[in-house]
């Protein structure tokens, strides 16, 4: 396991947060709120209102710019997002998740939770010294996050869309 789970949720949230903001923003309603929310269940204080959305539409350039830096700027980035946040960190264990670090109070912002997250997944990557498994989409249109778990470093694209719109212009390049 490169990861452990609780990183990846993280990396994925954040990656999907981010990528919100690739092409027509998929984060500017309430029901696009909603809708993040259901692929990524967040325990703790959640107040669905418009600052909320506010602030996760702030928080998606400070979270590309930490993911996608050079390892040693990615440290710096993880350090300013932790002087931030308000640390109160502790092992928790809910739902099926197993032993984990939360590392700010479950009644924080959904944002500085999610950065706070964020960070600590970071940290994961900076340790391990894989931030390749970070990029920016191969698609020449596009400039949404990668993030590539699989075992041989072969995602390439953001999305599924992405994937399929680059294999049909191959494809028919070929047949040409």
């Amino acid at each position: 396991m490169l990861f452990t789970d609780d990183t990846v949720e993280a990396l994925r949230a954040a990656v999907h947060l981010i990528n919100t903001a690739e092409g027509p923003d998929a984060l500017e309603t309430p029901d696009d709120l909603e809708a993040f929310l259901d692929t990524f269940p967040y325990t703790g204080r959640i107040d669905r209102d418009a600052e909320e959305l506010r602030t996760l539409r702030a928080l998606r350039p400070q979270l590309r710019a930490m993911l996608l830096a050079p390892r040693d700027d990615m440290v710096e980035e993880v350090n300013r997002a932790l002087r931030e946040v308000t640390l109160d960190a502790r092992l928790v264990r809910h739902d099926d998740a197993d032993w984990h670090l939360h590392a700010v109070s479950d009644d924080r912002p959904l944002a500085e939770r999610i950065l706070a997250e964020t960070a600590m997944a970071a940290i994961d990557v900076i340790r391990a010294d894989e931030g390749s498994r970070l990029a920016v989409c191969a698609d020449d249109d596009c400039d949404g996050v990668v993030l590539d778990l699989s075992r041989n470093r072969s995602r390439r694209y953001c999305s599924t869309a992405c994937t399929n719109r680059n294999a049909v212009a191959a494809y028919r390049a070929r047949r040409r």
